[in-house]
């Protein structure tokens, strides 16, 4: 799980850059505090809401997640 966590937390931070998005400025685009979006950013907390997930890909991502 720390991994497909740490892969998340890495392409999200590579679409902010790409966008030139701030921390500040994705909590306020997503109705969120900074410190929810720390959290979301942090390859090691496992501790993230899927609803989390599929606000942070409303920057452009989509979320696809599978049970096989």
């Amino acid at each position: 799980m720390a991994f497909f966590k740490a892969v998340i937390a890495w392409q999200l931070e590579q679409e902010m850059k790409a966008k030139k998005i701030s921390k500040v400025a994705l909590a306020e685009k997503l109705h969120t505090s900074r410190t929810q979006i720390h959290r979301l950013l942090d390859p090691a907390n496992n501790q993230v809401q899927l609803s989390s997930l599929i606000n942070a890909a409303a920057m452009g991502r989509k979320l696809k997640v599978e049970l096989v």
